[in-house]
């Protein structure tokens, strides 16, 4: 078959601007879907990719948050048909413990399916004018036109919502939300911290409201954003700018929260999420740092039955978790539309100076028809 040509944005060198260059994608195999891409978000660990914090192979496509409408798909693919509306999220590999335990997002081979850079017997899907591009990030690399996925990381979505929006449910929103409902399973009548109010923190706000949490304390420095998270359904907020959050969590709560999540990624915040905690209190870490970065606790802290895990996608099943965020939007329990700010493909850069500087908390880039 004849490789599709697309427009897509490219990474060429560390921390430099995307450019916006004509690729050519290969065409899918027996259990590959191609997706004309209508939308896709802009996450943070793109950005942290782009500036290799998380080393992947350059040149590179990234994007992870991709919606869009089944073109292509393979032979043996059943999952979905063209003209299918579909969300792409993270890839799994399906054989190994954890996969087959049902804990996709812990996949043994998560590095390889979604940082690889390849598929992953190593072979390429991008080039130009035989250049290698990398892609395959998160079987999508979705900041383009088309994007070749698996049948594993596809999910069919219902055609009563605006597939613009829908993008970001396969990676940010879905890790918010799914932190709170499926990892942590906030129960009703308990109370949540959440340190940093960006997409996924406020999906988690979103999400603590679903689960009938009844103290949701949202800590940020931003004033903007925590106007928001009130608007959401945070019951208090914290500037940490203007008071101890530790100190502001233990007067309205009396003893420390049931539970915390720290989004922030910066060691300093993560600390004061754990000591937030009450007896028995659980933190969650989302928040993606540089390798190698550490942090030290009291060990009394976390002696007194604390708890600190880490929390990938929201330990999410896509397939399940995604149709199920959406049927909460359609009802109105889960307004993350808010959250979103639309930006063309060739705004890319603004896009990603807008969300670093903290003027947008959700960009979504829409592709060029």
């Amino acid at each position: 078959m004849i490789n599709l040509k697309i427009q897509a944005a490219v990474v060429r060198k560390k921390s430099q601007p995307f450019t916006i260059e004509e690729l050519e994608l290969e065409s899918p195999r027996a259990d590959e879907v191609v997706v004309r891409i209508v939308a896709t978000g802009l996450c943070h660990t793109d950005l942290v990719v782009r500036d290799q914090y998380y080393p992947v192979a350059l040149p590179v496509v990234l994007g992870h948050e991709g919606a869009g409408v089944v073109d292509q798909v393979g032979d043996r693919v059943t999952k979905v048909k063209p003209g299918d509306r579909v969300v792409l999220s993270y890839l799994s590999c399906g054989h190994c413990v954890n996969c087959k335990k049902g804990d996709l997002a812990y996949c043994h081979q998560t590095f390889a399916c979604n940082f690889g850079g390849t598929r992953l017997d190593g072979s390429t899907t991008l080039c130009k004018n035989g250049e290698v591009i990398h892609g395959s990030f998160f079987a999508q690399s979705s900041f383009a036109t088309y994007a070749l996925a698996t049948e594993r990381n596809v999910v069919k979505v219902r055609e009563d919502v605006p597939l613009e929006i829908l993008g970001p449910l396969g990676c940010g929103i879905q890790t918010g939300a799914g932190a709170v409902l499926n990892s942590l399973d906030a129960k009703a009548g308990s109370s949540i911290a959440i340190f940093g109010t960006g997409s996924v923190g406020l999906s988690a706000v979103m999400a603590a409201v679903v689960a009938g949490c009844t103290t949701i304390i949202a800590i940020d420095i931003n004033a903007e954003r925590l106007q928001l998270a009130k608007e959401l359904g945070a019951t208090h907020i914290i500037n940490p700018a203007e008071r101890n959050p530790v100190e502001a969590i233990g007067q309205i709560t009396g003893s420390g929260v049931n539970y915390s999540l720290e989004t922030t990624g910066l060691p300093q915040v993560f600390r004061q999420a754990v000591e937030s905690l009450t007896l028995l209190g659980v933190c969650g870490l989302i928040g993606a740092a540089p390798l190698g970065t550490e942090v030290t606790f009291d060990m009394n802290s976390i002696l007194f039955g604390r708890t600190i895990r880490g929390i990938i996608e929201g330990d999410s099943i896509p397939d399940i978790f995604i149709p199920q965020l959406i049927e909460l939007y359609v009802q109105g329990r889960f307004p993350f539309d808010r959250l979103i700010s639309f930006y063309n493909l060739e705004q890319i850069n603004q896009a990603a100076a807008d969300s670093e500087q903290g003027r947008t908390i959700k960009p979504v880039l829409r592709m060029p028809a």
